[in-house]
């Protein structure tokens, strides 16, 4: 193997015992007998794991720990020391430690522990290698003729989309982009505008859920001064707003029937009057729509006008869900988290492949729109850390905030389903540190009572997420 470890402790004896247990695991060693000398050779290289005292002459393990991550020097650490309590421990923990060890230690402990970094300094690589490549993804798209600048994603799926952006935008087509709520169907309606020939003009947006059936047609015609009860002033329509450019109707399948017919009067005949006068007027804009309804189905059932349907299926255009582009979760995320940095002014979160695996099992009902929301909540609560995303297992979501602190209400009998039986351990473990005070390790620490490692139980905490009440 050519990993390398380093270890820093000022006791002689230590560092020689450690260095000799690591050689004969067949792994390389340098010893440091403190925090500063290990700094100046970390800027040339970096090792597979640090093996940290805590109690340093210089400045101790957090501190480097610390300095590491303000750094950007991710090197997975196993902490060492002759004073181990819970609080280091659970702040070592969180920090990202690999393990707490209190001296004296076994040395297969200590051995299985360093496996564990080794394994874990190669998801980090392989996570920057793949954060690398995204960043060059981005800079290709910026710099290139073939530009999708908003739309983030190198899937089949998404890949196959773009291609058919591309070679229907430069035509006045009508296009019908599909696809379910939050599938960045706008997005796509905005590239099309982007590529056309009446990318000098206005894209104009229409949410079709919005207009109250009284106002449809003044709300796209226009209409004059005195038309109506309310109408103090001429308007202009959304059909004139968007003369030259392109008209995005988004939510089509929400037209009511006797509007449907008023519109497709004005695409068949290219020309409208606003309300209240008799001049016609020419309606020179490209029609591009979008639903997440499935509109031969609505058609079948007498809700949609067959006719208004085959005009504005010319092209059709399908956003295939999340879930089914999973591979591009990792580019959003970084994506969303670059954005709530910037919009929510939060510190930057660490995304871990843990994160995005945790990202990547969940469906996504809410498909990109959803992504985002969890993304924002998670930076904001991660302060900088590593960020933990609160998403359903097995499309049901585990909340933590009503945690019992007994057992009484439990029913005897009941079929427990794999999400109860995660709540029930998590209400378990809770108990238990309520009875011990939230005291883990000794005699009569939690770990014992629930008959598993101190450092196990430490994971379990921060995986579940459970805080001390105040």
């Amino acid at each position: 193997m050519n990993s390398q470890i380093y270890v820093i402790d000022d006791d002689l004896s230590v560092r020689e015992g450690v260095g000799r247990l690591i050689r004969s695991a067949g792994l390389k060693v340098k010893t440091f007998p403190t925090a500063q000398e290990i700094l100046a050779s970390l800027e040339q290289e970096l090792p597979s794991c640090l093996v940290l005292d805590v109690q340093l002459p210089d400045i101790n393990g957090f501190e480097l720990q610390q300095q590491l991550a303000e750094k950007d020097l991710q090197v997975p650490i196993i902490f060492l020391t002759g004073y181990g309590d819970i609080p280091q421990s659970v702040r070592a923990m969180k920090a990202g430690a690999i393990e707490f060890l209190t001296k004296p230690f076994h040395d297969e402990v200590l051995l299985n522990a360093i496996n564990q970094a080794i394994e874990r300094g190669a998801q980090i690589e392989r996570l920057k290698n793949e954060v690398a490549r995204e960043h060059s993804f981005r800079k290709e798209e910026r710099h290139s003729e073939n530009s999708f600048s908003e739309i983030v994603g190198k899937s089949t799926a998404l890949r196959q989309v773009l291609r058919e952006v591309d070679l229907v935008a430069s035509s006045d087509a009508s296009v019908l982009i599909l696809g379910e709520t939050g599938t960045g169907k706008e997005l796509i309606a905005g590239a099309i505008h982007q590529r056309s020939r009446r990318s000098d003009k206005p894209l104009v947006r229409v949410n079709c859920t919005s207009i109250p059936k009284e106002l449809f047609e003044s709300e796209f015609f226009g209409h004059t001064k005195g038309a109506f009860t309310g109408a103090i002033r001429d308007r202009v329509g959304r059909f004139e707003a968007a003369n030259g450019g392109t008209l995005f109707l988004d939510e089509v399948g929400e037209i009511p029937l006797e509007s449907q017919a008023k519109l497709l009067r004005v695409l068949q005949e290219k020309s409208y009057e606003r309300v209240g006068e008799d001049r016609t007027r020419h309606a020179n804009v490209r029609i591009v729509a979008a639903t997440n309804r499935d509109l031969k189905r609505e058609v079948a059932a007498g809700r949609f006008r067959q006719d208004f349907y085959y005009r504005l299926n010319v092209f059709p255009l399908t956003v295939a869900p999340l879930r089914d582009r999973k591979e591009d979760i990792p580019l959003l995320a970084t994506h969303f988290i670059d954005l709530s940095v910037k919009e929510l002014g939060c510190a930057r979160p660490i995304l871990t492949r843990f994160g995005i695996e945790t990202l990547q099992k969940y469906d996504w009902p809410g498909n990109i729109r959803e992504l985002r929301n969890v993304i924002e909540r998670a930076a904001i609560v991660a302060q900088g850390g590593p960020i933990a995303f609160d998403v359903p297992v097995d499309g049901t979501a585990m909340d933590l905030s009503d945690l019992k602190q007994t057992s009484n209400e439990r029913e005897e009998g009941k079929i427990l389903t794999e999400t109860e039986i995660r709540r029930r351990e998590c209400e378990n473990i809770f108990v238990v540190l309520q009875k011990t005070g939230w005291k883990i390790k000794g005699a009569d620490g939690a770990a014992r009572l629930l008959g598993v490692k101190p450092t196990t139980l430490i994971s379990r905490i921060k995986r579940m997420g459970l805080v001390r009440p105040v």
